[in-house]
């Protein structure tokens, strides 16, 4: 059975910002907001440079996303996804991921990352491990 059901796929395919939750060489947690997309099962972030959140990966491949969604469930708490699991880094596609997370972040058609010759980048492949949350990914 799949990590990621409908739901949790869903909620990831919307305007949602994630919270990509890495580990810092001291050991202490680094959060940073990102734009995610499912891809052959993976959970994927583009990253024009080799910020901190990608270094961390680097030095320590497991990781956390996190989601808000936008309903209550029965009790009326605010639903949300969180995904555990483990990352690598592979080089190049980072512009073109960008453009196309870019559609669903801008309602305007706006070019992102708005360069003539951007750098290739890097993509984060979160290989899903387990879920937690509030919704019906839990279920």
């Amino acid at each position: 059975m799949p990590v990621l059901n409908d739901h949790a796929l869903a909620l990831i395919a919307s305007p949602a910002l994630a919270h990509l939750v890495t580990i810092n060489p001291d050991g202490s947690p680094q959060v940073t907001g990102v734009w995610t997309a499912v891809e052959d099962g993976e959970i994927v972030i583009g990253h024009l440079t080799r910020h901190r959140k990608v270094r961390n990966v680097e030095g320590d491949p497991r990781v956390a996303v996190s989601w808000q969604a936008p309903g209550r469930n029965a009790y009326g708490l605010d639903e949300y996804l969180v995904v555990y699991g483990t990352a690598r880094i592979t080089e190049g596609g980072a512009p073109e991921l960008l453009q196309r997370l870019a559609a669903k972040y801008f309602d305007d058609g706006r070019r992102f990352p708005d360069m003539d010759d951007p750098p290739s980048g890097v993509i984060t492949r979160i290989r899903p491990e387990r879920v937690a949350g509030v919704g019906p990914w839990t279920a």
